[in-house]
């Protein structure tokens, strides 16, 4: 020590004190630093050697005393540590046959795109299916994400090893979380992930529409289905704004309510019967109904389906979340000849030919070999109804009154919405989606063609608004003709039967919903129409008087 210190203050010619003090501490300095360095070499010397021992050991003492060893490492190592570790496999049991739904809901969680804690995550790996625009985020193999739960940190773990001697890979998930915390965070932590996950499941996955295949082809399933890709939505819809609100309100009420139909022991299911003349919008409100709930849609031909107990297995087949559609139902099949051939089961009986010639679409002895009332009603609210759940039951037809009473009952179609001819809000929402105005000069007219009776459909009003989309004053013009020429058609059968169709030509179009008891409809709707025809007196004289005069101006600078 004494040494070095001297030539080091030999090697500086004149030196001063301090220049000595600093230089005999920097020279301490290094001489600790590298008695540490010494003494770590020493530590990673011994643990080479144990290293080396363990692995001799390894081949030394048998397999069961190594695993004795191992188990009490790890029962140290949790006894030691404060967080607890639970592992979910990819496939349930030894053999590993069956999917672990709880791997596929973490999954689904953590690859979240909108999901915080996975795009917080270092490494992702990115995918995306040929059938989708969603970008898919996933946690990359043996990789950990982070989340917080009720203010506690967790983790999870994405573990991915390699089989031996196989190509296939061992997939799990690891959760760690704090160990005190475990029973009060573990069942409500995995409820918040299961539900999520399906919630993102059911708004990402590709929705299919699907039909009956009359049981023909190699299919297992009766069913066949293409991807769903119908535009329509609720800002589309040609639709009252009120009514609007009250199904998409309803909508969401059935859709969040599974607790409440368990509670109540109802199934979770909803009738919808939808009734209006042809082009007011019945096919795409049930699109809209689809895209709103993110369901699948299950188009059922009646026509195609040789008895109820072939009704039943593709009622099975249907998936939870999913709108199950008849369409035209009054047309399908002869539902009311069951009735009908009932009450007049006496008068037919003495004309034998007769009854042998109505007996396939009527009469008891051949109800086996195709589809009966009372199949259909079993369909929609009989015991096999409850064998999903959130499923949506929508029938449509263009006249309610032709559909058998059972059918359209409370329990069976709970609630009946009534799509008549465009109104007013339902024109300037046409106008605005196909044209790109909110306000133009003829509107008024227009509005005043609609209160007077001259409405069309929204499919008509579409077309014409389609065909000249580039400019708005030829369509409004269209419109207006079109709806004046309806005018005139009312005008001239109010004059041959004034009591008869005296109501249709004051009534403003309006789509109802109709909830509750069946028998108070008809009554209910009656006073809307008797306070519309009240109302609309008086201002049906004024448009009539305005649109006359506008086609007089009209004629007069045509010549």
């Amino acid at each position: 020590m004494q040494f070095h210190n001297y030539l080091i203050l030999l090697f500086h010619s004149q030196p001063n004190t301090k220049q000595c003090n600093y230089i005999l501490f920097n020279y301490s300095e290094l001489k600790q630093h590298k008695e540490n360095l010494i003494q770590k070499m020493e530590i990673l010397s011994q643990m080479w050697s144990l290293l080396g021992l363990l692995t001799v050991l390894q081949n030394v003492l048998p397999s069961q005393l190594l695993s004795v060893l191992h188990s009490l490492y790890e029962s140290l190592q949790d006894l030691l540590s404060p967080y607890s570790y639970f592992e979910i496999p990819e496939f349930n049991g030894y053999c590993g046959v069956e999917l672990n739904d709880l791997y596929r809901h973490v999954h689904l969680y953590l690859n979240a795109v909108n999901h915080s804690p996975a795009a917080a995550c270092r490494r992702l790996t990115l995918s995306r299916s040929p059938s989708s625009n969603r970008i898919s985020f996933a946690v990359a193999p043996n990789h950990t994400v982070h989340d917080t739960f009720n203010n506690h940190r967790l983790s999870w773990t994405h573990h991915v090893d390699a089989v031996q001697d196989s190509l296939e890979e061992k997939r799990s998930f690891t959760l760690r979380f704090p160990k005190r915390h475990r029973h009060a965070l573990l069942s409500a932590y995995l409820g918040h992930v299961t539900s999520r996950a399906e919630e993102f499941e059911r708004v990402s996955r590709e929705r299919r529409l699907f039909t009956n295949n009359n049981g023909t082809g190699s299919f297992e399933s009766g069913w066949v289905s293409v991807p769903f890709r119908h535009p329509s939505t609720f800002e589309t819809l040609a639709l009252e704004p009120e009514l609007k609100k009250q199904i998409k309100d309803d909508l969401t009420a059935f859709a969040s309510g599974k607790e409440f139909y368990h509670r109540v022991g109802r199934a979770w299911k909803r009738g919808y019967l939808l009734h209006g003349p042809p082009g007011s919008g019945k096919s795409s409100l049930i699109a809209a109904m689809a895209n709103f709930l993110c369901y699948d849609v299950y188009d059922l031909e009646l026509t195609k389906v040789s008895d109820n107990s072939e009704l039943r297995s593709l009622l099975i087949q249907t998936t939870n979340r999913s709108i199950i559609v008849i369409e035209d139902i009054d047309c399908s099949v002869d539902l009311t000849a069951d009735r009908t051939m009932k009450k007049n089961g006496a008068k037919l009986s003495s004309k034998s030919k007769k009854h042998k010639t109505t007996s396939f679409s009527g009469s008891g002895c051949d109800e086996n070999t195709r589809v009966t009332l009372s199949g259909l009603l079993n369909f929609t609210d009989g015991l096999w109804s409850c064998c999903g759940e959130e499923r949506l039951v929508v029938f449509t037809t263009n006249y309610r009154d032709s559909v058998d009473p059972a059918l359209v009952r409370c329990g069976r179609m709970d609630v009946h919405v009534s799509l008549s001819t465009c109104g007013v809000h339902a024109f300037r929402e046409l106008a605005k989606n196909y044209l790109g105005v909110e306000s133009h000069v003829m509107f008024e007219a227009v509005e005043g063609c609609i209160r007077s009776g001259g409405s069309l459909t929204p499919a008509h009003v579409g077309e014409i608004l389609l065909r000249n989309r580039k400019n708005p004053d030829v369509a409004m013009r269209e419109v207006l003709s079109v709806m004046q020429g309806k005018m005139d058609v009312v005008t001239a059968a109010d004059h041959t039967d004034n009591e008869e169709v005296g109501v249709v030509a004051v009534r403003s179009p309006e789509s109802v919903l109709l909830m509750g008891s069946p028998e108070n409809w008809d009554s209910l709707s009656g006073k809307k129409r008797k306070e519309q025809q009240h109302g609309t007196s008086n201002l049906d004289k004024k448009v009539k008087f305005f649109v006359r005069l506008r086609s007089l101006t009209k004629s007069d600078s045509g010549r």
